[in-house]
């Protein structure tokens, strides 16, 4: 079982939600902790709340030079988790090009932007442990979900590449694809959400996932099934049942 206690981890995306939930658990546990995301004053706040030492290092993933300055600042560290996400519900007949352009660059090419900071170093001291957070919605496409879904997708297939290519180094690589979680994005949902998770929730499914050394976590693990399962069926078979007519 891995320990936290004395080890030093880098939350990109910890101000609010399943980042902020996994902060407190992550404190708990014995972890010091840097958090970043773009809202310094509620980066600040979340510090300030931890039972153990915290400090902030705003950072816009979106911005390349951000991410440098940031990665400096913030040093070696024994461990990465990357939350940072945006999300707008849309289908391609109702194309937003703005949106979905900023889903896949903080969903997807944030991800690969810090990690381009991280991941060197990792490797070349022979120890890390690095965590991606991805989504159920990134088994398979579906409607309604043309920029969050696929980049979900992508940063999934990023995290198996990391996985194949740091096997053997002395680096972990991890991958979280929750369901639902209630935060400020799924509130912009207007249809039933199943198995709507708390952050704290969510966290938690994520703190086993850290502690053990599995690959991938999928949760909650009954609504998982269903997303997991649809990779089998047949073409016309799951998109007579997912994609309506």
């Amino acid at each position: 079982m891995r320990a936290f206690k004395g080890k030093t981890y880098w939350l990109v995306g910890a101000s609010e939600g399943l980042g902020r939930a996994l902060a407190q658990k992550l404190s708990v546990a014995g972890a010091t902790l840097v958090l970043s995301a773009r809202n310094a004053d509620s980066l600040a706040a979340l510090a300030a709340s931890l039972p153990g030492p915290a400090r902030v290092v705003p950072c816009d993933v979106a911005d390349r030079d951000a991410v440098i300055a940031a990665a400096q600042e913030v040093g070696a560290v024994d461990g990465l988790v990357y939350l940072a996400g945006v999300y707008w519900p849309f289908p391609a007949t109702a194309w937003d090009s703005a949106q979905t352009e900023a889903m896949f660059d903080i969903n997807l090419t944030g991800a690969a932007r810090v990690l381009g900071q991280v991941v060197p170093g990792m490797v070349a001291r022979g120890a890390g442990h690095i965590v991606i957070t991805g989504s159920l919605s990134g088994y398979r496409g579906l409607p309604g979900s043309i920029g969050y879904s696929s980049s979900k997708a992508g940063l999934m297939h990023l995290a198996e590449c990391l996985y194949c290519d740091l096997r053997g180094s002395g680096v972990d690589v991890q991958l979280a694809n929750p369901g639902f979680i209630r935060t400020r994005l799924t509130d912009k949902n207007s249809f039933s959400m199943p198995f709507l998770m708390e952050p704290e929730q969510a966290a938690e499914e994520m703190m086993i996932l850290m502690r053990g050394q599995r690959f991938q976590r999928a949760f909650p693990r009954l609504f998982s099934l269903l997303f997991r399962g649809a990779n089998f069926l047949p073409d016309w078979a799951y998109y007579r049942l997912f994609a309506g007519r």
